[in-house]
């Protein structure tokens, strides 16, 4: 059974977590081209809200999700992706999961290493 494509006018969560540590590295969305387009290729594709397009995770950087398993949930509105991460680095900003800052008392601090440069991966 497919994703209920017909909520959220057609924009579902999609999270990809660690196939094998299951660290959660990223919130993207689907639509319905973005989900036949990673059922087809088997590498995790989103909709960019922002560029209100589709777009190939790590198709600038070649930081890639393969994609190993897909679970639905229960209302079949949110999509969980086990990827193995090429690259080592899910955030664009360089680390290897976009939840890189912990939140406590008011404040924002990294718990993370950066990975990788985005200066450097993103030139344009």
């Amino acid at each position: 059974m497919e994703p209920d494509f017909s909520k959220n006018d057609g924009l579902l969560p999609a999270i990809a977590q660690n196939a094998g540590d299951g660290k959660v590295l990223m919130l993207g969305y689907m639509n319905e081209l973005a989900w036949r387009k990673t059922i087809e290729t088997k590498k995790a594709h989103y909709w960019s809200r922002s560029r209100q397009k589709l777009w190939l995770k790590g198709e600038e950087s070649g930081h890639v999700q393969l994609v190993q398993e897909i679970l639905l949930d229960c209302d079949r509105d949110t999509i969980l992706l086990k990827v193995v991460q090429l690259g080592g680095a899910a955030c664009h900003a360089g680390y290897q999961s976009c939840f890189y800052r912990r939140y406590e008392n008011g404040r924002l601090d990294i718990v993370e290493k950066q990975v990788f440069d985005p200066r450097e991966v993103y030139r344009k």
